[in-house]
């Protein structure tokens, strides 16, 4: 962001992989149009009275940047989004300042087609971008958020470019999101290092529509003594998601987080799958039907369909910016491990925690209170900086 913010104020980075695709460019394009008074914060539950006096970082105070492996500047991708009904007509050009601050910050990630470098100096390189982004804003810290195309599960022991990129995160000492299904953190080979970072981190995969559904539903058949026969559903969507999902490997580990929140809100999973198809036409929109079959009293058989209609981006965006401020927001006040609290925007939360979603919220509003009464001063700018010996270091040291 270029707006101005008071010295006093510390500034807060915010790094996202895929940095130059829908989600990331609504956020930062977003997050600009709320600074600015041009919109409300609809969908931001972190701007509800709930956060009121919890410590966030003020959506002023947050610079944007990140990785990605295509080359479209954000006000030109900001414009195509408005041309498709994503963002608001005339917005582009109203923050095109911040969009054009944002893309300066986007380093080029991969690996590229052809590329000849190693994990190691792939890791290597992508957190000396983050440390360079921290040292030249004076950021009290970054949090790291994956936002990019989902990647098909991996296969053998290379680490895929989402646990390159989460890597590199714990060597900056950055806070990690993992707004997708991709391996992320989750691969074998990290786990030593994720348990000697003492970093926080929240993960996997933004539940933004059919399974934020699915989670209030499913505990309504539950407590209502009702008896799910088959739950199938079926996604229509475009955009660079409904390519990356026509790789049956992409879909599986989409439809992975959908069919867990089943099983955990009604003690079992029902019979059915759910169907991802790619329509180029729709863009950014998608399309989500459910078809729910059920037992009532004496055995009464019943259905509830369920049709989701709506942008993909628009509803990730807020959730992105939430997730960024709260992770920050754990940093400074020294947590550290699994935010299983943050489990109300994840499909396949980490840590523990319930599945169905007024539990989660329930967890959540405990999870403000506790930033609350956390004390006002800082104990996690150490880990965020270069420089001394912190978790960078002896995330060095044992690789």
């Amino acid at each position: 962001m270029s707006a101005p913010v008071s010295p006093s104020v510390s500034r807060v980075g915010v790094w996202l992989i895929g940095a130059r695709g829908s989600v990331a460019t609504t956020v930062v394009a977003g997050c600009a149009a709320v600074t600015a008074g041009l919109h409300p914060p609809t969908g931001l539950v972190t701007e509800t009275p709930m956060f009121a006096d919890s410590g966030l970082p003020a959506l002023s105070s947050l610079v944007f940047g990140g990785h990605d492996t295509v080359d479209c500047p954000l006000p030109k991708r900001a414009e195509a989004l408005a041309a498709g009904g994503v963002l608001p007509p005339g917005l582009p050009t109203a923050v095109r300042a911040e969009l054009s601050a944002a893309d300066r910050e986007i380093r080029t990630g991969g690996p590229l087609p052809g590329d000849t470098r190693g994990e190691e100096e792939l890791i290597t390189a992508f957190a000396c971008d983050l440390r360079d982004f921290i040292r030249r804003y004076d950021l009290a810290r970054a949090v790291v958020v994956n936002v990019a195309s989902t990647e098909p599960p991996p296969t053998g022991a290379a680490l895929p470019p989402s646990a390159l990129y989460a890597a590199a995160a714990l060597r900056a000492g950055c806070p990690y999101v993992n707004f997708t299904p991709s391996t992320g953190l989750d691969h074998p080979a990290l786990t030593p290092l994720v348990a000697s970072a003492g970093l926080p981190y929240a993960g996997r995969d933004g539940k933004t529509g059919q399974t934020l559904l699915r989670s209030v539903l499913g505990p309504m058949f539950s407590q209502r003594a009702l008896t799910v026969r088959a739950w199938s559903g079926t996604n229509l969507l475009g955009g660079g998601d409904g390519a990356s999902l026509a790789d049956p490997a992409a879909a599986a580990a989409k439809n992975a987080g959908k069919e867990r929140v089943l099983a955990d809100t009604l003690g079992a999973a029902p019979e059915g799958e759910v169907h991802i198809d790619d329509v180029p036409a729709l863009g950014d929109w998608k399309t989500a039907w459910d078809h729910i079959a059920f037992d009532g009293f004496l055995g009464t058989r019943m259905i509830l369909q369920t049709i989701w209609q709506g942008c993909d981006s628009a509803l990730a965006a807020p959730l992105v910016l939430d997730l960024a401020r709260l992770t920050a927001r754990a940093h400074e006040t020294g947590l550290s491990g699994p935010l299983g609290e943050l489990g109300f925007y994840f499909k396949d939360p980490a840590g523990e925690g319930p599945g169905a979603l007024a539990e989660q919220y329930a967890a959540l509003r405990r999870f403000a209170e506790r930033l609350r009464r956390a004390g006002a001063e800082p104990r996690g700018d150490r880990l965020a900086r270069p420089g001394g010996r912190d978790a960078a270091d002896r995330i060095e040291e044992q690789r």
